[in-house]
């Protein structure tokens, strides 16, 4: 089914997903189509009968897989934030300047990365019941807590320069966030790319010397 222009939300139209993370056969199905209508149309904007469509499958069928629209969607959003979490995680450096590069190059990569996703997971959280976006609200507050950390760690080792780690935090965080909603095919840079140049604007926001 094409969708209109007016109705997308967002640059990129490729469906990608982080690797063995769908289930096989008609679940998995459910979650791309899923995917690409939430992002495209928002998750109110997005019936039960247009997932249905999409899959080729009837309503009933769908309803054996997932208890309601709001289940798939909380599968989407737990799929992305555990994804990015990880990745943050991941990140290396030895000291408060080479992490918070690493760490802001690992948010970036998965917004440009998995556009989709990451858009959904951002946008369509409100969409969720305070049950069900309970675990994915505490990983997003240890993600905030990890750069904050590595924000202050900077400042008291006099390695950083700025008046306020909270907002720079949000700063950071914000401009990372929106690399999915423009990122798509056509753009000329390569996800390494953007992700080196906004951990540089990163660091100057931090007030740190960028090493060359």
């Amino acid at each position: 089914m094409t969708i209109p222009a007016e109705q997308r939300r967002i640059a990129a139209d490729e469906v990608r997903l982080p690797p063995d993370v769908l289930p096989e056969g008609t679940k998995g199905r459910i979650l791309r189509e899923a995917l690409r209508l939430f992002a495209e149309r928002g998750f109110h904007g997005a019936s039960i009968r247009d997932l249905a469509e999409a899959c080729g499958i009837r309503s009933s069928t769908l309803y054996a897989h997932y208890p309601a629209k709001e289940h798939v969607l909380a599968e989407l959003i737990h799929i992305g934030h555990e994804d990015h979490h990880g990745r943050l995680l991941r990140a290396g450096g030895t000291d408060p300047v080479s992490r918070l590069r690493a760490v802001v190059r690992e948010h970036v990569l998965a917004h440009a990365e998995y556009p989709l996703l990451a858009t959904v997971a951002n946008n369509e959280l409100h969409a969720l019941s305070p049950e069900m976006a309970a675990p994915v609200l505490s990983t997003r507050a240890g993600g905030r807590r990890l750069l904050i950390d590595i924000l202050n760690e900077g400042l008291a080792r006099g390695l950083f320069d700025m008046p306020d780690t909270f907002l720079a935090m949000t700063a950071i965080s914000g401009m990372g966030m929106r690399v999915a909603g423009w990122y798509g095919t056509g753009v000329p840079y390569t996800p390494e790319e953007v992700a080196d140049a906004y951990a540089d604007l990163a660091l100057r926001i931090a007030g740190a010397t960028i090493p060359r």
